[in-house]
């Protein structure tokens, strides 16, 4: 891939935005961009930790296996998100693993030179930090989600804060695009594909939300609420 392509890509990450030109070439040099297939693995648990990721194009998912080889999804990986990001706080070796599910765009920058970079431009820092933190907070969401809620709640509780982080509003309703396979869903919030399908069904009847295979759209982002608690 072309030096200019890789730097353009790296110019529209939000978290660089605002760095000055000598610095964002420095970054190009320190960074590697791959293009890497569906199904592939990024990383695995147990490997040294020793990059962070950031996705331009694509998804990927993190994922855990229980001890009977049960895959559970942690997280699903949207495009201008960073993956890997507790190797920048000193993690020596990755607790899951990391899989592309489409066709994926990847950029990554060694821990090291992150740390240097970040040494030199500490605005990033806060940023940095401000992303790993809402990431926490978003597993800690959905811990309690496990705990506290029923499968309905969980479902929907996912979609508010899936339009939260990716949608866009307008005219008072949220487009979120793309949208997941029933099955990604069902996965993430510990529910069938059937009942992601009845439920997602039911409030389209209910003239709620409108979803196709490539976006949802929440009609009535208030009600939708309500039906979360």
């Amino acid at each position: 891939m072309a030096e200019k392509s890789k730097l353009w890509y790296l110019e529209n990450f939000n978290l660089f935005n605002g760095l000055g030109k000598e610095s964002m070439v420095e970054l190009n040099k320190i960074s590697s961009m791959n293009e890497t297939a569906k199904d592939q693995p990024i990383y695995f648990a147990a490997e040294p930790s020793q990059a962070i990721f950031f996705l331009k194009t694509g998804r990927v998912k993190i994922v855990k296996y229980s001890s009977d080889g049960k895959e559970n999804i942690l997280a699903l990986i949207n495009p201008g998100e960073i993956f890997g990001e507790m190797a920048y706080l000193e993690e020596e070796q990755r607790t899951d693993y990391a899989y592309t599910i489409e066709p994926s765009l990847i950029c990554a920058i060694n821990k090291t030179d992150l740390a240097s970079f970040i040494e030199a431009n500490p605005s990033l820092n806060l940023k940095l930090t401000k992303l790993i933190g809402l990431k926490l907070r978003s597993y800690s969401e959905r811990i309690e989600d496990l705990i506290f809620k029923d499968a309905n709640q969980r479902i929907i509780s996912f979609i508010l804060r899936l339009a939260e982080k990716n949608g866009k509003e307008l005219g008072g309703q949220i487009f979120i695009k793309p949208f997941m396979k029933h099955q990604d869903i069902g996965e993430v919030t510990a529910c069938s594909r059937q009942t992601v399908n009845y439920l997602l069904t039911d409030l389209r009847d209910k003239n709620i939300i409108s979803f196709d295979r490539k976006k949802l759209i929440i009609l009535k982002p208030g009600e939708l609420k309500k039906l979360s608690t």
